[in-house]
């Protein structure tokens, strides 16, 4: 059983078509990225993923059960998480308080927070817990706003992860984050459990060609190819339409 299927995925927007038929699974425990040039359908194609936008028709299915229709919340409940191209952090909050509000939510505490969210210990502890898998557990105590755009990254991922998730898509994890950054992502990605089947949405090639076992090739919203990281470095027609593109 995939962690993460979808059949015939497609989306119109009019006679626009941007997702055309779109076949696609995640093993449990995946390394997959998804890469293409910009206007591919990358983001349509996650956002359907998510429940944001709905399908014009085909099927989504998560462990084996189809969640086409279902919320955004029953998606996450189902093990479902999502990181974004752009950070949606409290920044005026600590580390530890953003990361505990998400495992609280999960945890069934949201609604009993009278106090800090980081005021219970089994929060705390998790929290913390995701924090120093992430290098983070020194900044728990401060403001997202004061933190490096790279950190900013990793708190983010510490969040999803707080969902428990069973299937994490990473939206452009390393966007806007400085070269020398960058690395520490990718070790930090290269920590996460796993059991958790992974999908990544990135430009940066350097860090997809060492992250992912297989590589998902989307352009004008059909996949073009999929294949393992030398099986799509080798792709003459990978080149032509994207990687000449991105290398350049």
């Amino acid at each position: 059983m995939y962690s993460l299927e979808t059949k015939k995925l497609c989306k119109s927007f009019g006679a626009l078509t941007v997702a055309d038929d779109i076949d696609f699974r995640l093993e449990p425990g995946a390394r997959h990225a998804l890469i293409g040039p910009n206007g591919a359908g990358k983001t349509t194609f996650v956002n359907m993923l998510m429940g944001a936008l709905a399908p014009s028709s085909g099927q989504i299915l998560l462990g084996g059960e189809e969640v086409t229709r279902a919320p955004q919340s029953a998606r996450v409940r189902r093990g479902l998480g999502r990181t974004f191209q752009i950070t949606t952090l409290f920044r005026s909050l600590p580390v530890l308080d953003n990361v505990a509000l998400a495992v609280a939510e999960r945890s069934g505490l949201a609604t009993r927070l009278w106090r800090p969210a980081s005021a219970h210990k089994e929060v705390i502890e998790e929290s913390l817990s995701l924090l120093a898998g992430l290098g983070l557990a020194e900044d728990a105590a401060v403001r997202v706003a004061d933190l490096p755009y790279g950190k900013q990254r990793l708190v983010e991922i510490a969040i999803a992860l707080g969902l428990r998730p069973k299937v994490l898509l990473l939206d452009e994890p390393a966007a806007g984050v400085p070269s020398q950054e960058t690395e520490k992502i990718l070790l930090s990605l290269e920590k996460l459990p796993p059991d958790i089947a992974i999908l990544i949405i990135e430009h940066d090639m350097d860090l997809v060609f060492r992250f992912a076992r297989r590589i998902t090739v989307l352009v004008q919203g059909v996949v073009l190819v999929e294949g393992t990281p030398e099986e799509i470095a080798r792709d003459k027609r990978v080149h032509d339409v994207y990687l000449g593109e991105a290398h350049a």
